[in-house]
């Protein structure tokens, strides 16, 4: 029974691309500025071969990798969630998903108001923290919706619990997905409860992702297709708009993420295993916390030799990212265009160096040619 367990350290970049300066991202490496601080220490990934990988300069390689390893390009344009898990599954987009640096535009916030009945406030790119800490007194008294964006394609909504139940709130998103199609087809529509009194807002692990559908077949439509079961181990289904997952649970961070996969491990099942841990870009990279974000990447290399035990003769562990958020990068706390690592690890898997690759696509063909399946999309098998 094969199985692959594909894991995204959500936003672990190993430096810039050839096209940084076009997103205002030159410079930037994640992994060399979380390597700068001494809560950074990850022995485990260096013997799979993280340190031997294209343009990694920050630690020595070892004299024999582990892993199969590359250097993996992104073809779309865009540096954001989706796209990257887009392409990792076999999307390339070939324009970037809308943003909204001024705001999202008055007709769409008037259909917005329309369909829940309350007004808006803010309408800007801001923090997540920030944002509840500046208007939630007043989406308190008004029962307005705090609406904002980032860098990203994200509509985000921000609702007291007390003021919007989350089941609500959620429908709200349900209504903001179906207004923002075509040009504003933004990638994500994302609600963010939060709970505390005025002064001491703080947000909670209801947050909920509802995502543009994949516009093409993705690895994970092919797997369930042929029979084989794709399992989500964290916001993979909803960044796929649950398209093409059997079996799904939602995790509160990385260490639970990790504990999920390990009993996925336990399991029977035939099939893809597809987990995001999401608390390096999250908590770390777009907070500007490098020690944060290295302490994080040293747990999970803690946690490596669990995974690695876990796996039997005919399973594959891979290991990626969607992008970088460089926490170095002060200049700003958004995503960067950075390349990102890609270790491949099994009984079944020969160690090698595969140098630069020149699409995230790759994977999702590795993906299934393990399971003897032709893609239907462009990518190259790195077996």
């Amino acid at each position: 029974m094969k199985r692959v367990f594909l894991i995204v350290l959500d936003s672990f970049g190993i430096g810039e691309m050839e096209d940084a300066a076009d997103y205002g991202d030159r410079g930037t490496n994640t992994l060399r500025s979380v390597a700068s601080s001494p809560a950074f220490d990850m022995p485990n990934m260096g013997a799979l071969g993280l340190f031997n990988i294209d343009g990694v300069e920050c630690r020595d390689g070892v004299s024999a990798p582990l892993a199969r390893i590359a250097r993996m390009k992104e073809a779309s344009k865009g540096k954001d969630t989706t796209i990257g898990h887009w392409e990792i599954a076999g999307i390339v987009s070939e324009k970037p998903l809308p943003t909204y640096p001024d705001g999202f535009p008055k007709e769409v916030l008037d259909a917005f108001s329309a369909a829940t009945g309350r007004g808006v406030l803010c309408n800007r790119p801001y923090s997540g923290t920030e944002v509840i800490r500046d208007y939630g007194d007043e989406h308190v008294r008004s029962g307005k919706l705090i609406v904002y964006t980032s860098a990203d394609s994200v509509f985000q909504i921000a609702a007291h619990e007390d003021v919007v139940p989350v089941e609500t709130l959620y429908e709200y998103c349900r209504q903001a997905r179906r207004i923002l199609q075509g040009e504003h087809s933004v990638g994500r529509v994302i609600a963010r409860p939060f709970v505390g009194t005025s002064g001491s807002y703080v947000r909670t692990a209801g947050r909920h992702d509802f995502s543009l559908e994949p516009p093409a077949v993705t690895m994970l439509d092919q797997l369930k297709a042929a029979g084989h079961d794709v399992i989500s181990v964290g916001k993979i289904k909803d960044i796929f708009a649950g398209r093409g997952i059997t079996e799904y649970v939602y995790t509160k961070g990385n260490e639970e993420g990790i504990g999920r996969t390990l009993e996925y491990m336990d399991k029977e099942f035939d099939g893809l295993c597809f987990v995001n841990l999401v608390d390096y870009d999250m908590l770390y990279g777009h907070r500007n916390d490098v020690d944060g974000y290295a302490a994080a990447l040293t747990y999970f290399d803690r946690r490596l030799p669990e995974l690695l035990a876990g796996l039997r003769d005919e399973d594959i562990l891979m290991l990626t990212a969607d992008h970088g958020c460089d926490p170095g990068y002060t200049v700003s706390t958004d995503h960067s265009r950075e390349h990102t690592p890609f270790l491949m690890y099994g009984r079944a898997v020969s160690p090698a160096n595969l140098g630069t690759r020149d699409t995230f696509a790759d994977i999702g063909a590795t993906v299934l040619d393990y399971f003897g399946i032709k893609p239907e999309f462009g990518g190259t098998s790195m077996f």
